[in-house]
């Protein structure tokens, strides 16, 4: 019993439960949904579509995740990913050649990445150097981004017709998606950082107490900066991702409301919105989550006005079981004796 019960009180107890409970509701309704299939070199099935498309928001919630751990919010991050999208179709070109690129593909990738790295730049010194409230320094991107995003596609959303750019977002390797590779490839190298060295420390102690941190000798701007950095090129990778999926840039939807879902799925996962506190595997768990909730929702056939409702009403349930107060107080009121106001 006390070992259900510490496991219980584990911050990923309540995600997981979540997750397991969603696919459950999947396969209840979908018989066919656990089914994989080999077809043309490569795995077909329900999961592997969910773990696909919940590849960019992975990525931006893993940068996100450092940025939230340092009492930081980052929600221009969908407007980076049409940026980084816009920047990459534009040097690829509209051109309706299927083998031909304005500029080298590589040099495509890196330019987008740059970008994005240099937008991630701009929002970290304008929280650390300037002083800047984060909502406030990342809402000025937010609202400006899809400008430029839209200046870059000359107003225009710029279809690709490029065929090796598409591997990126639809390829396979060793019969799985690549985009889990490129995911997997962030979180391997973000988790060593974070383990194997003492930026986890250093982060959790900024996310603290920045004052603590600073007289203790942590380069506590540096390290907000270098987080709003690293969230604005995972926002350019997932960028890359989707407009490589879609064949396309849109510099007015691509990354839509995806600010909203990152910082759901991080929230989800247990990091807390006071900084300090975080979980890089809560962040994966809560974004595949949000994408298997979307998933059920329009494979039941619910309408999609209320898929935000939908996605809502769970955050707010599981946010509900997360809470150590809540659970202590629901706990107290099923303890406590009733009185039936008979007399001894």
């Amino acid at each position: 019993m006390n070992r259900l019960s510490s496991l219980m009180s584990h911050r990923l107890a309540w995600p997981v439960i979540t997750l397991l409970l969603l696919l459950a509701i999947n396969t209840a309704f979908n018989a066919s949904f656990l089914h994989l299939e080999w077809r043309e070199g490569h795995l077909y099935g329900s999961l592997i579509d969910i773990v696909n498309r919940a590849a960019p928001l992975v990525l931006v919630s893993l940068g996100m995740t450092l940025v939230i751990a340092t009492r930081g919010i980052d929600i221009s991050v969908g407007a980076v990913v049409a940026i980084a999208a816009a920047v990459a179709a534009w040097m690829i070109g509209g051109s309706v050649s299927s083998d031909v690129s304005r500029f080298p593909m590589p040099l495509a990738i890196l330019a987008a990445l740059a970008v994005a790295l240099l937008c991630g730049l701009w929002n970290g010194l304008l929280v650390a150097k300037v002083g800047m409230q984060p909502i406030i320094a990342t809402l000025i991107l937010m609202v400006a981004g899809r400008g430029i995003a839209q200046l870059i596609a000359d107003g225009q959303i710029i279809t690709i017709y490029y065929k090796p750019f598409f591997f990126l977002g639809s390829g396979y390797l060793l019969g799985l998606p690549f985009s889990l590779f490129i995911v997997a490839a962030v979180f391997v190298l973000l988790y060593l950082a974070i383990t194997r060295t003492a930026l986890g420390l250093f982060i959790q102690a900024v996310g603290i107490n920045p004052t603590a941190a600073r007289v203790a000798g942590i380069q506590a701007r540096r390290l907000v900066v270098g987080a709003y950095a690293f969230c604005g090129v995972c926002a350019g990778v997932a960028g890359l991702l989707i407009s490589s999926n879609v064949k396309s840039a849109d510099g007015n939807n691509a990354g839509q409301l995806l600010e909203l879902d990152a910082i759901l799925a991080v929230t989800l996962g247990g990091t807390a919105l006071t900084g300090g506190r975080f979980s890089l595997v809560g962040s994966v768990i809560g974004a595949l989550i949000i994408q298997t909730l979307t998933y059920a929702i329009y494979s039941l056939g619910v309408p999609p006005e209320i898929n935000l409702v939908v996605k809502a009403v769970v955050v707010f349930v599981v946010m509900l079981m997360q809470s150590p107060e809540f659970r202590a107080e629901v706990r107290s009121l099923v303890q406590r004796p009733v009185h039936d106001g008979s007399r001894a």
